[in-house]
């Protein structure tokens, strides 16, 4: 693969022109070989011209960026969404560790996320990322205590009260349920992090995220042990110790 065939859509003209000039000055693994500026002439030119990569914007007259997405029988390419703030929109990318950008784009960010496509596509890497972002977006909507993970062989919807914690494995993270059951997850647990970060977790350890809903106790030490409900001791270390403390006098454990 020498170039990432491009297609931009947003629906404002000079949006599209400021993007694509930054993609040439930037990202020179980026070809754009369309800039849309509707919903209807971005569907035509990714059913006709059959991009590696779309950058969509998500609020579009007629069809936001999410139906036009819905509307695609087969979503063949990466996709990177690019927003003014949507706390709403921004909570469900963070759930479902989709890629977005918000606007206005910051250059390394740019060249972050069309890194992490280029790496994706090289290591052949199939995303369940749409389906676990539209999952939790109808989670979102109808404020269900949910969230979908993907796993091996489909995807796994998980109450966030069930979870227990996360724990590092290499480029990997298992997340711990409270019936036993472990998910395995092709994310790092900063990625995992920055998922759940809307959800009160909390890092006690570079290789630990933690459900304080289930913390038990914490017995004191150069940085310290928790233990979680179903007796999991972990350890806490002095770089997080603090912020452990902080959380625990708040909540008047």
């Amino acid at each position: 693969m020498e170039k990432l065939r491009t297609i931009l859509i947003d629906d404002e003209k000079t949006s599209t022109e400021v993007f694509a000039m930054e993609l040439e000055m930037y990202c020179p693994r980026v070809e754009v070989v369309a800039a849309c500026n509707s919903a209807k002439e971005g569907l035509e030119k990714i059913r006709e011209l059959k991009p590696d990569l779309v950058f969509l914007d998500i609020e579009m007259p007629w069809m936001n960026g999410f139906e036009l997405l819905q509307s695609i029988d087969k979503v063949d390419f990466e996709v990177v969404f690019v927003t003014a703030y949507d706390e709403f929109a921004i909570k469900a990318f963070r759930y479902s560790a989709a890629d977005y950008l918000l606007k206005p784009v910051n250059k390394q960010e740019l060249i972050a996320a069309v890194d992490e496509v280029w790496q994706r596509l090289e290591r052949r890497e199939k995303s369940d990322q749409l389906e676990v972002l539209f999952s939790n977006l109808n989670f979102l909507r109808h404020n269900i205590p949910k969230i979908a993970l993907p796993t091996s062989d489909g995807v796994e919807f998980v109450k966030i009260e069930d979870i227990l914690y996360c724990a590092a494995d290499g480029s990997y993270t298992t997340v711990y349920l409270t019936d036993g059951q472990k998910i395995l997850q092709s994310k790092t647990l900063k990625q995992v992090s920055q998922m759940l970060e809307d959800c009160n977790f909390l890092r006690i350890h570079q290789s630990y995220l933690i459900n304080p809903a289930h913390l038990k106790r914490y017995i004191r030490g150069q940085g310290g042990m928790v233990m979680l409900d179903n007796g999991t001791e972990l350890p806490v270390s002095r770089s997080q110790k603090d912020e452990l403390v902080r959380r625990l006098s708040e909540n008047g454990k």
